[in-house]
């Protein structure tokens, strides 16, 4: 009775460690997919704060205008400005509506 005790114990303590190993198994494995995750989403969100910054101030837009665009930048009335849709491979050429409240 006493080695039939022994045996049922040592197999328990086997099963419930085989058990624990496979539940911590998964579960780092979802941490590292929450992590990977975090990591590329803090990525997006670093260049996006990036461009954000760099680009949104007007000192800078108009220093890359005079920089990079001096000649090639011109200012357009709204009336000037249309609207060009694909359909079935043909291009609609469209006048843009201005709606004034």
């Amino acid at each position: 009775m006493k080695k039939f005790s022994v045996i049922s114990l040592i197999m328990s303590l086997i099963l419930f460690t085989a058990l624990i190993k496979n539940s911590t198994k998964k579960i780092d494995e979802a941490i590292f997919g929450k992590e990977e995750n975090l990591r590329s989403l803090n990525q997006e969100y670093k260049n996006a704060k990036l461009e954000f910054e760099y680009l949104s101030s007007s000192e800078k837009l108009l220093e890359f205008q005079n920089l990079y665009f001096d000649e090639q930048m011109v200012q357009k009335e709204l009336k000037e400005i249309n609207l060009i849709e694909k359909s079935s491979n043909k291009l609609i050429i469209k006048e843009l509506k201005i709606i004034n409240d």
